[in-house]
């Protein structure tokens, strides 16, 4: 039975409390400047972004979370980028999987900052739904058939959390725009500026195969589908990744691997929406079993 940390002072509901997940990878900590303004810092095996410039250090926000427990790695990273007390404007998130939301009830309840996801993912952050199983019984690596002791569990951040707009501006983020990426969860959303081409994934793709656990400890780059076990429509899936890879982005952070530029992301997305039966769709698992997976 999961025990609920509950705050009665401000409605929120922590399931990632003592959730620790003991998998890191050789990258983790060690964070990478992908544009003036954009930060990537992966924590054990995910990434988060911080959105903003070092000479604007009141005006940037945070993108996901990381893994449960990581809140203190972030603020610790986010005091040596914009300096100390300047907290984000919001907390942006791609989706609500524990990977990426795992530090969110800590961040807000020190930084006092509202949150925003897409609306169809709101009911996995207020605690009404929770996400299906991961499935262990997906094809894939170890880190698949590890993966039924991942949590599924929302959190339930209460009136902090709020919907996206839905003209698809991000609040905080001027010249951004959040872009519905359905498929590994119902309300999973990317983000893109058009001016740079540059896009924040989540996990629509990645650059790591994250079913496997040497690739994930080692950050051997390759471009993938989204993480296999939690993926439930694989349809979706493929549509958000023609989706995305119509913008032709020329810089994309995934939300797991290293981020990806240049020839070779144009090169590698594009082989992956052209070729996404073949190159992430299981053979077999619960969440593909009876799908109409082929276009």
């Amino acid at each position: 039975m999961i025990k609920i940390e509950t705050n009665k002072n401000n409605g929120m509901e922590d399931t990632m409390e003592n959730k620790w997940i003991p998998m890191t990878s050789i990258t983790s900590g060690k964070g990478q400047e992908v544009r003036r303004d954009i930060y990537c810092l992966p924590i054990q095996i995910v990434n988060v972004c911080f959105i903003g410039d070092v000479d604007r250090p009141n005006e940037w926000v945070l993108v996901d979370t990381g893994m449960p427990g990581c809140a203190d790695k972030i603020i610790e990273a986010a005091n040596d980028r914009f300096g100390e007390n300047n907290q984000p404007k919001a907390i942006i998130l791609t989706h609500g999987h524990f990977d990426h939301v795992g530090a969110v009830v800590d961040l807000v309840e020190r930084w006092k900052v509202p949150v925003y996801a897409h609306e169809l993912e709101l009911p996995f952050l207020t605690g009404k739904l929770n996400y299906p199983e991961p499935d262990g019984t997906v094809e894939g690596g170890l880190v698949a058939k590890m993966s039924p002791m991942f949590p599924n569990e929302s959190v339930n951040l209460g009136n902090h959390v709020a919907p996206l707009p839905s003209e698809g501006t991000i609040p905080e983020m001027p010249g951004w725009r959040w872009v519905h990426t359905p498929g590994h969860t119902p309300g999973h959303v990317s983000f893109f500026r058009d001016e740079d081409r540059s896009l924040i994934v989540g996990d629509a793709f990645v650059t790591v195969r994250q079913d496997s656990l040497y690739e994930v400890l080692t950050q051997k780059q390759e471009i993938n589908g989204p993480p296999r076990y939690f993926t439930t429509d694989w349809q979706e899936a493929w549509d958000s990744v023609k989706k995305l890879e119509a913008l032709k982005p020329v810089a994309a952070v995934t939300g797991h691997g290293l981020p990806m530029m240049g020839e070779e992301l144009a090169r590698d997305l594009r082989k992956l929406s052209a070729e996404f039966d073949r190159l992430a769709i299981p053979d077999y698992g619960r969440y593909v079993d009876g799908e109409q997976s082929k276009q």
